[in-house]
């Protein structure tokens, strides 16, 4: 089936992410591609800054070939109370696929449902699929099994927990998240998982228990960009949901760290794990440019 857009982890089939994991594991390990989108244009349109998303994919469309066009929402009309609807049209007309990183889903949404080019989500308040496609893909490249690995999130149920939800209910793997009370993720997202697709994603209250013989951990920061406000609150709610060594000890012995970056140290996770012998943080973020150049690819040659 074709695909237009991607803006949610279930926007895929089953299959489909598989193969754009195993593609991009096969892009890494054999360095071997054709510059086939010579003259194609990937635009990047950014509200929120990026590192790791911003960089990954101008290097993914460069090594196809391609080029890129970076622009903040500030250097648009958009800034100036042009429509959604009005911009998505036009710049239709100028690039081949668009990268849209913003504070809402629903503007993502709007971009794609007025586009006749293929939008991918960035980052949103509500998830960050290509995070959570390469994350997957690291857990599989460090030799861990998908359905029989304890997962586990520790921490805020944001948009890359969210995304992780939608992966699990989608690929059929157990999810265990460790969250404080009141900031679990979506609700609706929740039951949507375990009624239409069945998920075994489990909701727990204490970081310990959730960690026990876990052997994929993974992190977030406290304070996502737009909570600056929370911070005091949230450093406070959240301090037994460090990851540090004594947690870590609770877990497999063979168990795997994870962490999308930036990393605040000592807040979320400590430098100790961070730069320990089971964190696998910099080839995670390696990973993006390899699965951001499988999902180019997917999204060229099917629209």
């Amino acid at each position: 089936m074709k695909r237009k857009h991607f803006i949610r982890i279930w926007d895929l089939s089953k299959d489909e992410v598989l193969k754009l994991i195993n593609r991009a594991l096969e892009l890494k390990r054999t360095k071997k591609w054709e510059r086939k989108f010579i003259g194609k244009i990937l635009g990047l349109i950014f509200e929120k800054p990026s590192t790791r998303t911003r960089i990954s994919f101008e290097s993914a469309i460069i090594k196809w070939g391609g080029s890129s066009i970076f622009l903040s929402s500030k250097d648009l009309q958009l800034s100036r109370g042009e429509p959604i609807k009005d911009t998505s049209r036009v710049l239709a007309r100028y690039i081949d696929i668009l990268v849209l990183r913003t504070y809402h889903q629903e503007t993502i949404e709007e971009f794609a449902r007025y586009s006749s080019i293929p939008v991918i989500n960035g980052l949103s308040d509500k998830f960050h699929p290509c995070q959570v496609l390469s994350d997957i893909m690291t857990v599989v490249e460090k030799g861990k099994d998908l359905y029989k690995a304890k997962i586990v999130w520790i921490g805020d149920g944001n948009n890359v927990a969210q995304s992780w939800i939608e992966a699990s209910a989608l690929l059929g793997f157990k999810f265990t998240l460790a969250c404080p009370k009141g900031f679990e993720p979506e609700k609706d997202l929740l039951d949507i998982a375990k009624k239409q697709y069945n998920a075994q994603i489990e909701i727990v209250h204490d970081p310990k228990e959730a960690i026990k013989e876990a052997e994929v951990i993974n992190t977030d920061v406290w304070v996502s960009m737009g909570q600056e406000e929370e911070t005091q609150k949230r450093l406070s709610v959240f301090k037994k949901f460090q990851v540090n060594k004594e947690l870590l000890q609770l877990a497999s012995p063979s168990a795997i760290v994870l962490h999308c970056l930036p990393a605040h140290r000592e807040e979320e996770i400590t430098e100790e794990v961070l730069e320990g012998s089971q964190s696998v943080v910099w080839d995670q973020a390696e990973n993006k440019m390899w699965l951001h150049m499988a999902l180019i690819e997917f999204l060229l040659e099917n629209n």
